[in-house]
């Protein structure tokens, strides 16, 4: 069986869903904030080598896990809500790139998974 990586569109499909997902958040005031200062390329770049592991593609991430790497985002106030308005646009997003309603859930699902670890409780 193929992977949710694959079953999407693989690399090229990734990088699309990528790109529209943070335009999507740096357009949202409910979360921007949490990004100023960011250098978006090097963000982007890990957050498609995340997805990619996640949804069954080629390992490539090599960034922090989720609890030091938003150990500094719970220190401004990250809290549900923005965890929240995060999920609402990854599915949005993927909704939008055509993305099937399972496959959707299924990467949802995913991303509740680390809820508590991006949150540090």
């Amino acid at each position: 069986m193929s992977t949710v990586f694959e079953q999407i569109g693989g690399a090229k499909a990734m990088d699309a869903a990528v790109d529209l997902f943070y335009r999507r958040v740096l357009s949202d005031e409910r979360i921007s904030h949490f990004f100023e200062g960011v250098d978006m390329d090097r963000q982007a770049s890990k957050q498609k080598a995340f997805l990619t592991m996640v949804c069954g593609g080629p390992n490539n991430y090599s960034g922090l896990d989720m609890r030091k790497g938003h150990a500094h985002l719970v220190k401004q106030g990250l809290n549900d809500s923005h965890f929240n308005a995060v999920a609402e646009h990854l599915g949005g997003t993927l909704q939008e790139l055509g993305v099937p309603a399972p496959l959707i859930e299924q990467i949802l699902k995913t991303a509740e998974s680390v809820r508590a670890d991006v949150l540090n409780k």
